[in-house]
């Protein structure tokens, strides 16, 4: 039954870590949309594992904003350019 899912996981991980690299790192909004994404995944993640099906969409909100509150926060500034 696992071995159902060992491709199409493989074939989304390779796909997000291609996308990955198309992102401004420099940019607050690309940042935030980022940073709420992994943290809705994490938090839904969490959350089922900890109440269910009412804790997964709990934990996916939350992880969402905060990630995504940090993502934004933490922006660096872009290099000087000479």
């Amino acid at each position: 039954m696992i071995r159902r899912f060992i491709t199409p996981g493989a074939f989304a991980f390779g796909l997000i870590l291609g996308l990955s690299g198309c992102t401004n790192p420099y940019d607050p909004g690309q940042r935030a949309v980022g940073g709420g994404l992994i943290g809705a995944g994490t938090g839904a993640a969490i959350g089922a594992a900890a109440g269910g099906g009412a804790g997964a969409a709990t934990g996916a909100a939350i992880g969402g904003a905060v990630g995504a509150v940090t993502g934004a926060v933490t922006t660096p500034p872009p290099p000087p350019r000479y």
